[in-house]
């Protein structure tokens, strides 16, 4: 690695660094969890358009999150996040091996979810752009039927479906600033859940501060039907 590559320590000293890039949500899924357990770690962002050459050494698929652990490193969110909560106490996965798979399942949904909110703020045009804004509000009520008393996924325990979803729903912090695409409407639980994941210090500190600017300019940038959008309003509040 080069001098700008994350250290490896020996393995029995074995710190967590966590190399990531702002915006990505996978990464904020890892960052949560190892805030939930309270693990230290360093965190690296790399600039996933000019990936360097480190990074392709230890990240076969050429993405983020990896997890390096001593000198291993450990690429895909889902399989970082598992990792972390068998290795250490306070389990975020439920016990009963049927309810872990009933929360893998709305981890895979979660992640299906993402690829959704990404055709959204990269649709060509209005009709296309209203078609997907109508998918997430199905897929949305779909969740709504799944959750119970909150105010997490599994009740009064956060869980790695927890983990996932926060980084879901801070995408809409800045989606609904652009205008009111009907993602809420008759979802008061799940209105209910984003609250108290929005609230919750491991989600609050899983990006950075700027993470809203960062994200807005990404949007604008996408030359997408959701970007007219957005310089149609900054236009009308510059009128």
């Amino acid at each position: 690695m080069d001098s700008s590559a994350p250290s490896i320590a020996t393995p029995n000293v074995a710190p967590l660094t966590l190399v990531s890039h702002a915006l990505c949500p996978y990464v904020q899924r890892a960052a949560i969890v190892l805030a939930e357990k309270g693990l230290p770690f360093e965190r690296r962002d790399i600039d996933l358009a000019a990936k360097p050459d480190w990074f392709l050494k230890i990240s076969p698929l050429g993405k983020t999150p990896v997890l390096l652990v001593g000198d291993e490193a450990i690429f895909e969110s889902a399989v970082i996040c598992e990792y972390l909560d068998e290795t250490t106490p306070a389990r975020l996965h439920p016990a009963d091996a049927l309810q872990r798979a009933r929360h893998r399942s709305w981890i895979e949904f979660g992640s299906a979810l993402l690829n959704l909110i990404g055709a959204f703020y990269n649709a060509g045009d209005e009709q296309a752009l209203n078609a997907r804004a109508a998918e997430i509000h199905t897929r949305f009520a779909q969740i709504e039927s799944a959750l119970g008393d909150g105010p997490f996924f599994a009740g009064p325990h956060f869980s790695l479906v927890d983990a996932v979803f926060g980084p879901v729903f801070r995408y809409f912090d800045v989606l609904d600033r652009i205008a009111d695409f009907g993602f809420w409407t008759g979802l008061p639980k799940l209105q209910r859940w984003r609250q108290a994941l929005a609230a919750r210090p491991s989600v609050l500190g899983a990006v950075h501060a700027d993470y809203p600017e960062r994200l807005h300019r990404f949007l604008q940038a996408r030359g997408s039907a959701l970007s007219r959008r957005m310089m149609s309003v900054a236009a009308s509040d510059r009128a």
